[in-house]
């Protein structure tokens, strides 16, 4: 059996970058799973159980070959369902055995290689959210990645709160001292959730002041085809629009891969210092946040806590919770908070 919601199990997750998968197999380890993601000659995809049938060594020590994944212990080879192709030194008149590494779906979408652990079959992008789909591709785009020892619905829940930015982040994204009445409306259908805030279109911090103008939209995205995955989207009353995207990837139950992008679109301005000062601006948020929800695991193990206290505040829980924590059915409600951000 295994510990994770079964939900998680029909859901897309970031396991590398595209440009990590090259003429070497790629081991990488989700929800508890060791899996191997590597490229055909044909520059095709294929991900199987990191551990090859015949003496279970693993397979990412292994080559590519024109005929598939090479075991390095004894060249058996697999094909990208699984089945094994070749046993070297086994005569022509011998039987091959039957042989079958697990497989599980695979493919790319902007520039990130996503898995899902029960789906062999759907390996298309169409299966992702909307909002991640319309993704500007002509836009400027930055890419981070780093591994937490943090859970990965804390981390979720983190990037997506509004309220802990006046003290974690105090001075760069917002400041305690000034908070403005703010009307947060909450849509919640069929495993997606969006938070829509009016009210504030500009805001006290550093990131505001010296990167972005008044904003039009501020929203908040989730969705179960992607569970590991948020988005911060900021559209702007010029036209512009930045979209903050954070995935993360389980590797077990206190360790979490961290993938983040940083989509800008129609804001002039050079990638060069884009990338040497706004990005570095939030890669101190990053930074920030991943000490607070590293923290906050820590003192639940050692309290043996789980689960904390909630107020109407807490906009995003209930959501995040239906999809890592129960296995109820998703409801759809729309409800509108007022809070001071």
């Amino acid at each position: 059996m295994t510990p994770w919601n079964p939900a998680l199990m029909r859901s897309w997750f970031v396991v590398a970058r595209s440009r990590q998968i090259g003429n070497k197999p790629f081991a990488v380890t989700l929800l508890d799973r060791p899996l191997v993601i590597a490229r055909d000659r044909q520059s095709g995809l294929m991900a199987l159980d990191d551990c090859c049938p015949h003496r279970h060594v693993p397979l990412s020590l292994g080559r590519m070959t024109d005929e598939g994944l090479q075991c390095a212990y004894h060249g058996w080879t697999f094909g990208s369902d699984g089945r094994c192709v070749s046993v070297p030194g086994l005569m022509p008149s011998a039987c091959s055995p039957f042989a079958q590494v697990g497989t599980v779906g695979v493919m790319e979408h902007d520039g990130l290689v996503w898995v899902k652990l029960d789906d062999r079959q759907s390996t298309q992008d169409g299966t992702l959210p909307a909002f991640l789909q319309r993704l500007p591709p002509s836009g400027l785009r930055f890419v981070w990645q780093s591994t937490w020892r943090a859970r990965a619905v804390d981390a979720l829940e983190n990037f997506l709160d509004a309220q802990h930015t006046h003290f974690v982040h105090a001075g760069l994204v917002r400041s305690g001292q000034r908070r403005n009445v703010v009307e947060a409306t909450v849509t919640t259908s069929q495993g997606s959730l969006q938070v829509d805030y009016r009210g504030q279109p500009t805001q006290s911090g550093w990131l505001y002041r010296l990167f972005e103008s008044p904003r039009e939209v501020e929203r908040a995205h989730f969705c179960s085809r992607a569970a590991g995955t948020a988005q911060l989207e900021y559209r702007y009353q010029d036209g512009s629009a930045l979209y903050f995207t954070l995935h993360f990837s389980p590797i077990d139950k206190t360790h979490v891969r961290v993938h983040g992008t940083l989509h800008v679109e129609n804001r002039w301005a050079p990638s060069w210092a884009l990338r040497l000062i706004a990005w570095l601006f939030l890669r101190r948020v990053l930074v920030q946040d991943q000490a607070i929800v590293e923290a906050q695991r820590e003192n639940k193990e050692r309290f043996g806590r789980n689960e904390g206290l909630s107020t109407e505040l807490d906009l995003v829980k209930p959501a995040l919770d239906e999809i890592w924590v129960s296995s109820g059915s998703p409801c759809s409600e729309l409800s509108i908070v007022r809070m001071l951000v």
